[in-house]
Order: structure tokens, then C-alpha cells, then sequence
């Protein structure tokens, strides 16, 4: 492990980022001091560490970490001054000469002057608008993870640039317990798992980021898609079915189109009709609304959908089933009252608790607000974001006792604040799964209206709702919090029948019929191997039980219970464990 100075006892986020913040440059330094033509991209402090964007003449590979890794550490050793000073634009390009992507950030910047960050007297320096420990020794224990290739400013138009990844954590031990996890995360990697399982796929002549699912995966997508089904429909919320495509008319209404034209699938129909493959659904749902008039009294309307939407990401930054251009969303919209934004809020969350606790994901709620320094990346006026964010928070109170919540400032959508349902899976990682979010601003550029008790038109509230998100992401994390072995109610296929002989095998069908009828998802394995082998190839299909029959099973009309956890459970009638493990379907235990 890499050796370090003496850490302070109390490292505080903002303490933390920065010696990310400065990991980055003792990064960008050894790359420097190996490779001198090296040129440099950005590097930023991320979640769990730091990364750095490079241009060197011939890429690094994953056997070249571990000398940069050994030249940052030498850096660390020398425990060098970091002082940040602000230069002339024209200094600035004297100093940068041979970096034309410095250069180029030089130009963007505003001003007449910009940051730049020295390491040592000379040592290294590099445009930064400051954020850094007083010196290389207190940046903590680092590890170089991964390498990743990405295009400058993210257009597929610039030159590709490799991205080095690394992680830090102020103490050794934390830094210790991270790799550990990432090493049980490697094993569970749920792309490794599919493939395993047999439950996804993905093809080049499809296209990079559209999975395919196999009958496998499809069954765990419907499973899940009926559950959520089961708890918000008989909570009032009615199926509607958009079309994938519209005019971009439909998103300069809603305010899309100018954030994110550059990452919608565009089309251009007969007589030179242009449209685009939808990346989100609210647009399509209100114009369901507005499509007659509407009364107080039909309020709250409640529409959901369970639908695919389109998003044209970069393709180096997608990732399995995390990051896909195929997504399929539980939406739904809820067109209310301000009086009923409450009420609605509270339903929701009732679904959230009801989904999530089949799973023990137990929550933690981020008030997700905006930057009120960055008021023009959001739609609305300060009085209307005042007025949601109000709304959100008194909606808020007095509900979800014994979760933990938290404000999340410039984490809104751009439309209105939310909060976000954040979930730590198996290995601890935290992941953002459902979200209420809080609308003011759609409904008034739709013009939508709903006619009030007092005979006046007024705007209804626009609340969006997910709960699992996306059903490609949730799945991926779902595979990796149980490595695989998925509950009996989730498991594509619940019950693995094994006969010992051929001889068992025309019994073995009359067991698969009778559980089949109880409504079990339930294979033969009749194949003529050793009763071992079919044992450790459905353990390994993580099948949740299997059914062993012998002569014995036959004569008595018994099974062999054997679980995948507990191992085996004893012989019973077929009709005992039939209504055993239904009844652990219907509980979804």
C-alpha cells in the first residue's frame, strides 16, 4: 500500500475533495515527469476519488498504473507546496504554449486573468481555478484504478483522450475497505452475470447501449414491472400508451429541447418532416391532459406508464445496463390541486416504501434544490422555485419517520425541486432509485387549466414520479446486491426438477405440470448426467430450489427439497411444498 503522512483525525467533505482535487494534479505530474509530451485534459475530484483526461503519444495500458502510481507516490513523499496565483490570459498562453487543450480552456474562460496552480518551485504547473491541500503529503492514500477512453469535451468530432481513474480516501484502512469492495463488486459485475444467467445480451449490429433481453431477463422485467403495477394501480393511477416518436415542437414547449436537443435521436420523415425518438414522457402526458377540458372534481389525475425512452449517449460512457441509450421508465405524472400536492406526495411515498422494502433497501431522502447562484440553468422565475420548494418541503414533513433527509443544493431537475430516494445496496454503494419531483413550470407552458370550484381556470401542479427509475439500471443493481441469487419471486426460473435416472423422468414432467399449475416458473433437468453435476449446474444458474427424484420420491410421490441457500430441506408431497413456496411467491419472501 502506498505509504502516506500523518492524517488529521477529522477530514470533512470539502477537506476530502480537495485532496482529490490535488490527487488530479499529482496525477497529471507523473504523467509529466514519464511521459514528457504528455498533454492534459481536465481533472476533477469525483465521488470516490479523482480522475485525469491525458493525450500522450502512445496510450497507457492497465500494466502502466502501477509506475504512475509509484511516481505519484514519490510526489506525495516530497511533500511539495501547492500555491494558487491568477496570471494574465497572455502569460497564461506563454505558459501553456505546447498544451493546445489548456489553450483552448484559456479562451473559454471569462476575463482577463485566469487560476493556475504551482507544485514545487517549478516543479509542475497547470491552469486550475484553485480548490487544493497545502501540499502533496496530505493528500491521503490513493490507488490508480482504470483506464478509459473519452473525447475531448465529450464530441465524438474531437480527439480521443484516455482518462486515468484513480481512488483516495483519507485513511488507510478506508482506502482498504474500498478496494475490497470494488474487488467483490468485480465479482458480481452484473454484465459477467447475464452473460452467466442468460438474461441479456447485447449486439453490434444492434447497436452499443440497446440490450437484448432473453426470455430470462424478460421474466425478471415483468416481475418487476407487475409489482410496481400492484401497488400504484390500486392507488388510482390509470395506464395510458404514448407513441416513441414526436415533433420537436413538443419539447420547445416544455423546455427540453434547449438543454438537451444534442442528446435526442433525431428523424426526419417523408417530405422532410422532422422528429424525435423521445428521451422523456411528461410532454407526451400533457397533452393527454389538455386534451379536453378539466374539472377540480376529476382531480388528482394520476397517469402512469411503463415505457422505453430514447437518449443518445456518448458511447464511452456507457456501461452495461447502468448506462444505456434504451431505457424503460416507470413514469407517471400527477396532475393535482396545490391543496392535494400533500396528499400526493404522501401516496407516493407509500409506494416507494411498499417496493423497496421487499429488497431492505432502507433510504435515505435528498431534498434535491437548485443553485441559487446558477439561476440560469433552471425554468421559472425565483417565485415560482420559491414557491415549489415550499410546497416540497411541507409536503415533506411529518412523513417518512425514521428516514434520514438531507439537501442536496443544485441537484434539482431544471424544472422544479425533488426529492430523491438514495438506496445502499449489498456492498454499501449508494445509488439515486426513485424520485418525486415537483413541477410548476410545465403546466403554465402547456397552458394546461382545470376549472375550479369558484368557476375560474387555474394551473394544475405537475408532480413526476419513478420508483424503481430506470428498469435496465435497477436490474444491474439488483444482480449485484444479491450477486445473482435473486428471490424466489424474481428468479426467472423458481423450481429445478432432477431426476436421478431417466427413469424418474416421466414423473419428474408430472411434478414440473402439477407446480406449473400453482402458477411456479419450473425447468426439467432430463438430461442423462450424474445427479452432482445437474446439482452444481443449477446452483450455479442460481436456481432458488431444486426438486430431487429418485425411486423412492417415485414410489412415495414425494420430492426431495434441496434450497440454494440452506441446502437440502427433507422429502414432501408435491401439494405441501406447491403451497409452501406459493405462498412465499405471494409474500414475495
Amino acid at each position: 500500500m502506498l505509504e502516506s503522512m500523518v492524517m488529521d483525525k477529522d477530514i470533512s467533505a470539502d477537506n476530502l475533495a480537495t485532496m482529490r482535487h490535488t490527487a488530479a494534479h499529482m496525477l497529471a505530474a507523473a504523467s509529466t515527469k514519464l511521459r514528457p509530451e504528455t498533454k492534459l485534459g481536465v481533472g476533477p475530484a469525483i465521488d470516490d476519488g479523482f480522475y485525469h483526461d491525458i493525450d500522450v503519444d502512445q496510450n497507457y495500458t492497465d500494466a502502466d498504473l502501477a509506475g504512475l502510481e509509484k511516481e505519484m507516490a514519490k510526489i506525495k513523499r516530497m511533500d511539495l507546496p501547492i500555491k494558487q496565483r491568477e496570471v494574465s490570459k497572455n502569460e497564461a498562453r506563454k505558459i501553456f504554449v505546447h498544451d493546445p487543450y489548456k489553450l483552448e480552456l484559456i479562451e473559454e474562460i471569462p476575463g482577463d486573468t485566469v487560476g493556475v496552480s504551482d507544485m514545487g518551485d517549478g516543479f509542475f504547473v497547470t491552469l486550475c481555478g484553485g480548490g487544493h491541500v497545502a501540499s502533496t503529503g496530505k493528500v491521503g492514500f490513493f490507488k490508480l484504478t482504470r483506464l478509459a477512453g473519452v473525447y475531448w469535451k465529450g464530441d465524438e468530432k474531437n480527439k480521443q483522450l484516455q482518462r486515468i481513474y484513480g481512488v483516495l480516501f483519507p485513511t488507510k484502512k478506508e482506502l482498504g475497505d474500498y478496494l475490497a469492495m470494488l474487488a467483490e463488486a468485480k465479482k458480481r459485475d452484473h454484465r459477467k452475470l447475464g452473460k452467466l444467467l442468460d438474461l441479456f445480451t447485447f449486439s453490434p449490429l444492434v447497436g452499443a447501449g440497446l440490450p437484448l433481453f432473453t426470455p430470462r431477463g424478460a421474466m425478471i422485467r415483468r416481475q418487476l414491472e407487475e409489482f410496481i403495477q400492484s401497488l400504484q394501480e390500486p392507488r388510482g393511477y390509470q395506464r395510458v400508451t404514448i407513441p416513441h416518436l414526436a415533433k420537436p415542437a413538443l419539447y420547445e414547449t416544455s423546455g427540453h429541447w434547449d438543454k438537451f436537443k444534442d442528446d435526442l435521436f433525431h428523424v426526419t420523415g417523408k417530405a422532410n418532416a422532422d422528429f424525435v425518438i423521445k428521451p422523456m414522457n411528461c410532454p407526451h402526458h400533457t397533452q393527454i391532459y389538455a386534451s379536453r377540458q378539466r374539472s377540480y372534481r376529476e382531480l388528482p389525475l394520476r397517469l402512469a406508464e411503463i415505457t422505453a425512452v430514447y437518449r443518445d449517449e456518448q458511447a464511452g460512457e456507457l456501461q452495461g445496463l447502468t448506462r444505456v441509450r434504451s431505457i424503460t421508465q416507470d413514469d407517471a405524472h400527477v396532475f393535482c390541486r396545490p391543496d392535494q400536492v400533500q396528499e400526493e406526495v404522501s401516496i407516493i411515498g407509500e409506494i416507494i416504501e411498499g417496493f423497496y422494502r421487499v429488497f431492505d433497501f432502507a433510504p435515505v431522502i435528498q431534498v434535491s434544490l437548485r443553485d441559487p447562484d446558477q439561476p440560469e440553468k433552471y425554468l421559472g422565475t425565483d417565485e415560482v422555485w420559491e414557491k415549489a420548494e415550499k410546497e416540497l418541503r411541507r409536503a415533506l414533513a411529518g412523513k417518512f419517520e425514521g428516514v434520514p433527509i438531507k439537501d442536496g443544493v443544485g441537484e434539482a431537475a431544471f424544472y422544479g425541486p425533488k426529492l430523491d430516494f438514495m438506496f445502499s445496496d449489498s456492498l454499501n454503494r449508494q445509488w439515486q432509485l426513485a424520485t418525486i419531483q415537483l413541477d410548476f413550470n410545465m403546466p403554465e407552458r402547456f397552458g394546461l387549466k382545470y376549472m375550479d370550484q369558484d368557476g375560474l381556470e387555474k394551473t394544475p401542479v405537475m408532480i413526476h414520479r419513478a420508483i424503481a427509475g430506470s428498469l435496465e439500471r435497477f436490474m444491474a443493481i439488483l444482480l449485484e446486491h444479491y450477486a445473482g441469487a435473486l428471490p424466489l419471486w424474481l428468479s426467472p426460473v423458481q423450481v429445478k426438477m432432477l431426476p436421478i435416472s431417466d427413469e424418474q423422468n416421466e414423473y419428474a414432467a408430472s411434478v414440473q405440470g402439477e407446480l406449473v399449475k400453482s402458477g411456479l416458473r419450473v425447468e426439467v433437468d432430463d438430461r442423462s448426467e450424474s445427479i452432482g453435476k445437474k446439482i452444481r449446474e443449477a446452483q450455479n444458474m442460481k436456481v432458488p430450489v431444486m426438486l430431487i427424484v429418485g425411486k423412492k420420491e417415485v414410489e412415495a410421490e414425494t420430492v426431495a427439497v434441496r434450497w440454494r441457500e440452506k441446502g437440502d430441506a427433507g422429502t414432501k408431497k408435491v401439494v405441501e411444498i406447491a403451497k409452501e413456496l406459493t405462498e412465499k411467491v405471494r409474500l414475495r419472501d
